[in-house]
């Protein structure tokens, strides 16, 4: 692929992000600087974690920020249990949001294990050919 957009694994990320922005602005005025913040931070880096990860054109590199943004995309979801035990977010609406949270994740760990596969098959044919 040329282009990070082209990614199933950043097109879900970004449908997440955006219903993510969608939520906090129902948060109340008092989570602005802390819990609005953390999570707008958190499912931004899922995204942006994946665009560097792939303009880094080295496969370890690459797998390396995809773990970092499941780790966004794990932390975004803390997020949101804190958001729901706190009842600024009801069960249904926290069972949607963990409904894409599940696609993402899903998505992202295939990624992952497509870029491991992709090494090894690169590492192979690299010793293959000595």
């Amino acid at each position: 692929m040329s282009d990070f957009t082209e990614l199933q694994a950043w097109k879900e990320g970004r449908i997440f992000r955006n219903t993510i922005r969608e939520f906090v602005q129902t948060l109340p005025k008092n989570e602005e600087y802390r819990l609005k913040d953390q999570i707008i931070r958190s499912s931004r880096s899922v995204t942006n974690n994946i665009a560097e990860g792939h303009g880094r054109f080295h496969y370890q590199e690459n797998i390396q920020f995809c773990r970092a943004a499941r780790g966004s995309l794990t932390e975004t979801k803390d997020h949101l249990i804190i958001a729901l035990d706190h009842e600024y977010i009801n069960q249904n609406e926290f069972d949607d949001l963990m409904s894409q949270y599940e696609k993402c994740i899903k998505i992202l760990n295939g990624y992952i294990n497509f870029l491991g596969r992709e090494k090894q098959k690169f590492n192979d044919n690299k010793k293959n050919s000595k």
